[in-house]
């Protein structure tokens, strides 16, 4: 499935340049790119696209995280010291921006923002609770007290389209904004495979029992650092037990509903996620298979 937000960037993210850090440095010369950022949201120039500088512009108290290659030129994002221990959540500015980004710009925006964050809010050995140091060009951190090393992390979230007679189950949480319905997803507890938590999670915000799962498409969701697993499920019956703790809403919509609501408009039976979401790709899936 093309054109997923967030997948598909060209950077050659060069394993063997991160475990070389002589090599590395060499690379860090006039001819970088450091990209610029916002906080954690992307700066953008005149034309829309992602902002780029120098390592010059650079805070020289930054840590500079590696994102790869982009030809012979390497890229980097900086970690802010007004960043560590700061929480900065998606504000509406954000979601408007990525509506108007290219694909590639989304692509490496999204591994800039994951990998910034995640040093960002790391700062300390899990094991030992003293501080770490990065390397590896930022995609791992290493403490030298009792030499654990920590990765940059992926939450696995199944995110799932169920489906009954030629309808599909979709749900609403508080913060969506009105009228809009979604794919129902959940975290990936330890101890489950993939099929395990798509089962569960419908179970447990709709009461619904589902079969024949399977794997449809994936996309990396950095708000902070998910993965988003895209599933189909065949439900048993249609039958809503809904959970009010986690959905405002379920409800059951034919093809012609999602049909309608992919077109857009204010006259549908719902709004459908916005095009950068999985939710969106997955619906538009379901309509063409």
């Amino acid at each position: 499935m093309s054109g997923i937000a967030f997948a598909g960037a060209r950077l050659n993210r060069a394993d063997d340049l991160r475990r070389d850090p002589a090599r590395l440095e060499t690379l860090m010369d006039w001819r970088a790119r450091l990209l610029k950022l916002d906080g954690l949201d992307p700066a953008l120039d005149r034309d829309g696209g992602l902002e780029w500088g120098t390592l010059a512009d650079a805070d020289p108290s930054s840590e500079l995280v590696f994102l790869g290659l982009l030809g012979e030129r390497a890229c980097f994002a900086e970690v802010a010291p007004r960043l560590i221990g700061s929480v900065a959540p998606p504000n509406p500015a954000l979601w408007r921006a990525l509506a108007t980004m290219e694909h590639e710009d989304l692509a490496i925006y999204g591994a800039a923002r994951s990998l910034v964050d995640w040093h960002a809010r790391h700062r300390f050995c899990a094991r030992c609770g003293q501080a770490t140091k990065l390397s590896k060009g930022g995609w791992q951190r290493d403490c030298a007290s009792c030499g654990a090393e920590h990765f940059p992390r992926v939450d696995p979230v199944t995110i799932m389209l169920v489906e009954h007679d030629d309808m599909l189950l979709l749900g609403r949480q508080p913060r969506f904004p009105p009228r809009r319905f979604s794919a129902l997803a959940g975290f990936v507890e330890p101890g489950e495979s993939v099929e395990e938590a798509v089962r569960r999670e419908v179970f447990e915000e709709a009461g619904v029992v589902v079969r024949e799962v399977g794997y449809v498409a994936s996309q990396p969701w950095p708000f902070p650092s998910q993965l988003m697993i895209g599933c189909h499920a065949m439900a048993e019956d249609t039958a809503l037990n809904v959970d009010r703790t986690e959905l405002e809403e379920a409800r059951w919509f034919s093809r012609d509903e999602v049909a309608q609501a992919m077109q857009g408009g204010e006259d549908g039976a719902f709004i459908a996620p916005p095009p950068h979401a999985v939710a969106h790709h997955l619906l538009k899936w379901w309509l063409e298979r």
